[in-house]
């Protein structure tokens, strides 16, 4: 097992970087409308949601008259998710999307047109729709679509779209939940009692098959900016788990509960700390300074490989792009070579790099 400590390149190339990532999400999002028919009737929600990974049944929200959605929720290897994924309301309801400021700009694009929001970057932007009609709503994240950014709004007593419902989740909940947030299985640490006091846990998120996952420290949890995001995770054997500083909360740390890992204690945000879990197990940890207010976390590794996402950071030497995957790759050199503006982009990005082209990222310090 292997750790480090290391501090995120300069902003500009990051940003510049992002930038590249979106247009060839958009690029291959082009092609990917065909399921919209099938979710849009209501009867195969679980089809819709297929790659969505906070995606656990329809949340009940009825009997409100306003309901707030989360633009840029932690899913889908990233701030790429809407939260709730898939939510009930009454005929005459408003539904207020509302930006966490994370992910990189994103929209709220009905599959249908009915209604479509600006690409908006910043936090606490908001967009909000009255749903009059009885159907099933879908919509996207266009340049996100891809990675999972989906969503949808069940108004009324819609036939076909409860074979899901949060409620049946809830009742089966001794018998296991759905795969993206499932209970500690066999083998596990007693994970209940381990986030007793923990906000933010609501079961651990799968992303096995990934050779590279991101957790966020100083997420929004436990009274402030005090929580690990997501708190709990499922990888594959081989995985590195990168923990990222948002910057908020003050001084935290990632330090495991068996010793077998810590980080500095550090309040700079892009600040990253990454290990590789190369055993198979459930392995705790906390930040020292606010484990009392329930900051903790927990890895579960299983003994199945991890993937590939991490090698598509190569060409550019900077480890943000991995989110994107194979796919967002492909898109974005494909976009180069029809658009010269990004080509002279992804070149200045090859200068910027210098000397640390071919170098393993990310540099720093091993414990």
């Amino acid at each position: 097992m292997s750790s480090n400590d290391t501090t995120s390149p300069t902003l500009g190339r990051r940003t510049v970087l992002r930038l590249l990532g979106g247009a060839a999400v958009s690029t291959t999002a082009l092609g990917g409308v065909t399921d919209s028919a099938r979710a849009q009737s209501g009867s195969d929600l679980d089809s819709w949601f297929a790659q969505t990974s906070n995606y656990d049944g329809v949340v009940d929200e009825t009997g409100r008259s306003t309901v707030t959605v989360t633009v840029g929720s932690q899913a889908n290897g990233g701030a790429f998710g809407f939260g709730p994924a898939a939510v009930r309301v009454d005929p005459g309801t408003t539904v207020v999307w509302e930006w966490s400021g994370k992910g990189g700009s994103h929209n709220v694009a009905a599959e249908d047109g009915s209604f479509e929001s600006d690409l908006v970057g910043d936090s606490g932007h908001t967009f909000e729709r009255t749903f009059d009609s009885t159907g099933v709503y879908t919509y996207v994240c266009t340049p996100h679509k891809t990675l999972g950014m989906k969503g949808a709004i069940v108004v009324g007593d819609v036939g076909g779209a409860t074979a899901t419902e949060a409620a049946d989740s809830t009742d089966s909940a001794g018998e296991g939940e759905s795969e993206s947030t499932e209970s500690a299985g066999e083998g596990d640490a007693d994970l209940d009692a381990w986030f007793e006091n923990t906000s933010n846990f609501d079961g651990v998120e799968a992303q096995t098959g990934l050779q590279r996952v991101t957790v966020e420290v100083g997420s929004q949890a436990n009274g402030g900016a005090f929580g690990f995001g997501p708190a709990a995770i499922r990888v594959s054997k081989g995985t590195t788990v990168a923990w990222t500083w948002s910057g908020e909360g003050g001084s935290h740390n990632v330090a495991a509960e068996d010793g077998s890992f810590e980080s500095d204690l550090v309040s700079a945000g892009d600040h990253t700390f990454e290990h590789t879990f190369e055993e198979a197990g459930t392995y705790t940890y906390a930040c020292t300074p606010h484990k009392t207010l329930g900051m903790k976390g927990a890895v579960v590794v299983t003994d199945d490989e991890g993937g590939s996402n991490a090698q598509v950071a190569e060409p550019f030497g900077d480890p943000g792009t991995e989110r994107l995957g194979g796919i967002a790759l492909a898109g974005t050199f494909g976009a180069m070579l029809a658009s010269p503006a990004l080509f002279g982009a992804f070149m200045w990005l090859k200068g910027e790099s210098g000397e640390s082209a071919g170098e393993t990222y990310p540099k720093g310090k091993s414990e």
